[in-house]
């Protein structure tokens, strides 16, 4: 039996898979451009979470492997250090400790003192989450309750808007929990991210997702007014089922302006199930908040003539195959499938519980709103509206 030997990379072809990575390529597409199983591409990102190393640099200040060589022939020459020093434009002190940490006069050899000051230059800094446990506990305690790093570093920012001390940035989150070489952050809390993904993945990698059928009568979201698509004015929602196994669907429903979270249980996909589910929901609104609805071109809101009539709220369909027309719902599905993963039969749910899931993610803050929560951002317009 033969067995292929270790697969290596030189430094060319590991910047080449960095380029690709950030780029948004799959493990499988890197792969294929190597003639290598995605599996030795893994091997390369894996140490370090997905997160490109920084280059090494050399600091100006330091001694060049050719300023050692001249203190070398200056020591042959049987210069003196002042000498030595002049000669270099540096100071005699900076000589004379080179010589003395690189087995002084009679053995100082220039490559490998360069080397050795190569190599000592890699002792890393503790970062800030490092020298910090106030700081280390407040964002484990964030991320065991699903909040993102972006949250837990916009909430910091406003809890501590004087302490620098207390706060940092959502990058060095990420880095210490998918670079574990710095022992900061635990590995199991990387299981309380929404992806859950063990590397880090290049914000230009996407996922394609098919459209959606037909809907008879349905009103282009190309209609929809001026006022709904910046987002000015609340009361305009955005909707859609999650799907679990055994036919199982939760409907998911985001109010543009304030991203504020509902959550309705429905018993099936049919559609006089679902747009009575929704007539019930909207319901629990007061009418200036709750003004139209989009929903992608699901057969499932079929009857959305029906729910138009019962609730004097209009509905717009998104183009086929346009998913970013609902973007913040689809943000919010994707945030849900940390409570309900794919696969999961969510007839066990109570509305209740529903309600506590939504009443979580409207409580976390966010970025888009300058860190405030929707449920601040959503009582300030029901307050308006009173």
């Amino acid at each position: 039996m033969t067995y292929r030997s270790r697969i290596k990379y030189n430094s060319e072809q590991k910047k080449e898979i960095w380029d690709r990575w950030r780029r948004g390529d799959s493990l499988w597409e890197i792969g294929r451009f190597f003639d290598r199983p995605s599996s030795s591409i893994y091997g390369q990102l894996s140490p370090t979470g997905g997160i490109r190393p920084s280059e090494r640099k050399r600091s100006r200040r330091v001694l060049t492997l050719a300023e050692r060589e001249e203190i070398s022939r200056g020591i042959v020459a049987d210069l003196s250090i002042r000498s030595i020093a002049s000669e270099l434009g540096r100071s005699p002190s900076t000589i004379s400790r080179e010589i003395k940490r690189n087995d002084g006069i009679k053995h100082y050899r220039a490559t490998f003192a360069d080397q050795s000051a190569w190599d000592k230059s890699c002792r890393p800094k503790l970062c800030k989450l490092a020298r910090s446990r106030t700081l280390r506990l407040n964002v484990t305690k964030k991320l065991r309750q699903l909040w993102s790093p972006q949250q837990i570093a916009g909430w910091l920012r406003r809890e501590y808007p004087q302490e620098e001390q207390n706060r940092v940035s959502h990058e060095t989150i990420y880095k210490s929990l998918y670079i574990q070489a710095r022992g900061v952050l635990k590995k199991e809390l990387l299981q309380h991210l929404r992806t859950k993904r063990t590397i880090r993945r290049s914000k230009y990698a996407t996922l394609k997702k098919s459209g959606l059928g037909q809907i008879k009568d349905a009103i282009s979201i190309s209609e929809r007014p001026a006022s709904v698509e910046d987002r000015a004015v609340p009361g305009h929602w955005e909707g859609d089922l999650i799907a679990g196994s055994n036919n199982t669907y939760i409907a998911t429903l985001v109010e543009r302006h304030t991203r504020y979270v509902m959550l309705a249980k429905v018993k099936g996909k049919d559609t006089e199930t679902v747009v009575s589910a929704l007539i019930k929901q909207s319901r629990k609104l007061p009418r200036e908040l709750y003004k139209s609805l989009t929903w992608d071109r699901g057969k499932e809101l079929a009857d959305h003539q029906r729910f138009s009539l019962a609730t004097d709220i209009a509905v717009y369909f998104c183009d086929p195959r346009s998913p970013w027309q609902r973007g913040s719902n689809e943000n919010t599905n994707g945030l849900l499938r940390q409570y309900y993963p794919k696969g999961k039969d969510l007839s066990q749910y109570s509305q209740a519980q529903l309600n506590r899931v939504a009443r979580q993610l409207n409580e976390r803050p966010r970025q888009t709103l300058d860190f405030e929560s929707p449920a601040e951002r959503f009582e300030a317009c029901v307050a308006a509206t009173g």
